[in-house]
Parts: structure tokens; sequence; C-alpha cells
């Protein structure tokens, strides 16, 4: 690791170790991939034009968020599946984020039940929660996150249609079973097999209480876990989630001003603008692209985003525009993948530092003084 300089190394690293059926559920988006190419593309959009000459020795990175100062202005994202990765991925990334005081966002679709995870890591948790179209699983999870000790509700809008991941879909010849050529190569991932041969096959174990055994795999049971999706989930979820949630309640993947007000309406303390990193809506707008408006429109109400973060940079650039915070989530993965708990540890340090590093050469003592180094540079 010491080896390591950047996110995209990170990412190298993670492509080798992994079986490729595996790589792709990761790293892969939804149709021609347009979303996920744009969430990187639009970070050449802006550059900064930095101070000369100004004493940065008390730089820091600190915020404050639902009446907490936290040291960076990272959190990391919730992702799914993570137990595809390496046995008791969620718990590892928990640990990381702790060892950094971030917060880290568990989610509904994790493979280690949420008390677990509580019960092994002492830091900030958030959980993020599918509103299903069985409303005992959405209420069962949100009283058991309470009970536990999560302190923010991350509610996901984005996905109550599941999504055409085809990259994905082309590693499997039917559900749970893998196309003879991923069978193979997943089988000369020697030490990738080794450590699933130890432990079994990763799966849904927070909704152990509501679907038979055969359907919490995390690869054969997928398609009754994600049909469980809502289509017609509603502001009025919102509305109830708010009642029955005491805590910071975050609405996630808005992407333009109106659900934004519609959002600070329904009682959320929060928003994420998010595409849910590409993965849902191909051709949708970059979160980066609406966040300048919707601060605008909401200037004193903490609004958070995601998809496409892969350097310090990239995380200023959104905090100069206007966000409180940003999620990360596959640069951590990254790191998981790479060199488990020690990776996901390095990937967020490598972010910070970034950061750190890119503040002193702005000329900037704090993030908020980094918004008047910012300028547009069209490009597209």
């Amino acid at each position: 690791m010491a080896q390591v300089q950047t996110i995209a190394e990170l990412r190298a690293l993670a492509q080798r170790k992994l079986p490729a059926f595996t790589w792709e559920y990761l790293e892969s988006g939804v149709e021609d991939e347009h979303t996920l190419q744009r969430n990187r593309d639009v970070f050449r959009d802006y550059a900064f034009v930095p101070n000369t000459l100004v004493d940065t020795g008390a730089r820091q990175m600190r915020i404050s968020l639902f009446g907490q100062s936290l040291p960076t202005p990272l959190i990391v994202a919730p992702t799914g599946f993570n137990g595809l990765i390496v046995p008791g991925a969620d718990l590892a990334l928990a640990r990381a984020a702790a060892t950094q005081s971030m917060p880290f966002t568990l989610s509904s679709f994790s493979n280690q039940t949420l008390e677990s995870v509580a019960q092994g890591v002492d830091g900030a948790l958030w959980m993020q929660l599918y509103v299903l179209d069985n409303p005992a699983i959405t209420d069962e999870l949100v009283s058991r996150a309470q009970t536990a000790g999560y302190r923010a509700l991350v509610v996901t809008t984005d996905a109550n249609v599941a999504s055409a991941r085809e990259w994905q879909r082309r590693c499997y010849r039917a559900p749970g079973r893998l196309a003879p050529r991923h069978a193979l190569d997943a089988a000369l991932h020697v030490r990738w097999l080794w450590r699933f041969m130890r432990h079994r096959m990763p799966r849904f174990e927070n909704l152990s209480n509501f679907f038979p055994a055969e359907q919490l795999s995390a690869t054969r049971g997928a398609p009754a876990i994600t049909g469980q999706l809502k289509p017609k989930v509603t502001w009025s979820d919102i509305e109830r989630l708010r009642r029955r949630w005491h805590g910071p309640l975050l609405v996630k993947g808005v992407l333009s001003v109106a659900d934004a007000r519609r959002a600070q309406a329904a009682g959320a303390d929060a928003i994420v603008l998010s595409n849910h990193g590409g993965r849902q809506l191909d051709d949708a707008i970059a979160p980066l692209e609406v966040l300048a408006q919707v601060k605008e429109a909401l200037p004193d109400w903490p609004v958070l985003i995601d998809s496409g973060f892969r350097r310090g940079n990239d995380v200023l650039k959104a905090l100069a525009l206007g966000a409180t915070a940003v999620m990360v989530g596959r640069a951590p993965l990254y790191g998981l993948a790479a060199a488990g708990e020690r990776g996901a540890v390095h990937a967020l340090r490598i972010l910070s530092t970034e950061i750190d590093r890119s503040l002193g050469l702005l000329g900037c003592n704090s993030l908020a003084e980094a918004a008047a180094c910012l300028v547009s540079r069209p490009t597209r």
C-alpha cells in the first residue's frame, strides 16, 4: 500500500484481484454508461485559480453536520453486496471509516446484519433504506436501526425500478449461475476463491426474517430481493418515515431544485444529490451540474452529493459549489478489493491527503475559502 499513490492505482489493483463477474458488479453502470462517464467528465468543467504567498499553516478540513463536528467532509456511501468482494466487507468498511472519524452508511442490502456492524465498530453509523413493497420489511429495518444506535437514516429514492446493468447480466446464464467462462475465471482467482470456500456465499442478512434461505443468496436471490423495490414510492412514504425515525433523515437520489424543495417540505433534514453512481438511469444529469442551483435555492440547508468522486480536487470542487459533504462509494471499495480493511483505510487517507494538499496549494486555510478560487470552464 505504501507504493499506491492514487485511487486509480487502487482501482487497477482491485480489477486484477477480483473475478470479472464481481468486478463488473462493482464497476459497471447501466445501458451505454453515459451517466457513468458524465459523472467523471463534469469535473473538467471547473478549474481553480490559486492565491499565492498566503500562510496556510493553520489549514483544516472540518465541517459541521447535524450538530456534530467532523474532521473531513467525507462520508462512506452505502454500497450493497459488498460480501462478494471480501467476506466481512461491511464491517471492514465501517472500521476503515471509523479510523478516519468519518460516518459510514450501511446498505439495507448489506451482507452482515446491521446489529453485527454496530457491535463491531465504535464509530458514527448511518443506515441506508430502500422503501420496499412490503412495508413490514421497511418498518422493521427502521426500528432495528434505531435500536442499534444508527445516527441518521438515508432513504434511497432513485431505485424504485430495477435497472439494466447489461455488462453485469452477461456474467450469468441464470440467476446465481455463472456463465461457463466466468465460472472458469472465478476459479482462476485462487485467493478470492479460497476466501469464499472458507465462508458461505454472502447473503442478504438484514432480510432473513422475510425470505426463505434459498432467496437470501447475494447472487441467486437477487431477483427476488430487488423485486421488492417499490415502483409506487411517493413523497408520502418520506413523510411516514419522518414520523417513525427519530434523528436526521436524508433523501438520496435528488437531481432537481423542485425535488429538493419537496424533500424539505416532507420533513427531511438534508438531501443527497445522486444519480446512484450511474447505476440506475442512463443519460441522467450529473449531480455536480445541479449542485449550485440547489444550494442557491436552499442556502441554509445541508446538501450532500455523491457519484464519480475519485480525487481530492473533485471533492473540493463540490464543496466550493456549495456541498456540505461528499459521499464516496467506489473509492473505498477499490481499496477493500485491493487489500481488505487496510486498503479501504488507505483509499480514505488518499482522498483526505489530496484535499489537504490542494487547500494549501490554493492558498486556503478552510474549505469555505476554496469557493473563491473556483471558476467555471465549459468544455462540452
